[in-house]
């Protein structure tokens, strides 16, 4: 008999050691996909720490970086409950080399830029 170890819902930690192994999962039909399937689905690249699901998209939290790579690498571009998931990829924090942002240009339009932070 297996126990099912039920996860946190907190994916959104301030350590700078786990911010980089959270991992955020878009285009998610969250109309059929609930977060024991996020969890079973991820839970195959390392311990999932943390998961929460919200109107189309989700956070997992891995309990280190090298489970939230594989992850990405493993899961990104999957067809799950007929949609293709748009983007699986690190949630990387704005003290990590590499981050985005968003800013609305005069006529209310979203840009995304990205930076690399050099050391």
């Amino acid at each position: 008999m297996s126990l099912k170890v039920q996860t946190s819902n907190i994916t959104n930690k301030n350590d700078p050691k786990s911010i980089n192994s959270r991992v955020f999962i878009g285009n998610l039909n969250t109309a059929v996909v609930k977060k024991s399937d996020v969890e079973t689905i991820f839970s195959k690249y390392g311990r999932v720490v943390g998961c929460s699901v919200h109107k189309g998209y989700a956070f997992v939290q891995y309990s280190n970086e090298r489970h939230a790579r594989a992850a990405v690498l493993g899961e990104n571009g999957r067809v799950l409950a007929g949609q293709t998931l748009g983007k699986v990829s690190l949630h990387l924090s704005l003290s990590s080399p590499v981050f985005s942002e968003k800013t609305k240009d005069c006529c209310g339009i979203v840009k995304s830029t990205f930076h690399i932070r050099l050391k």
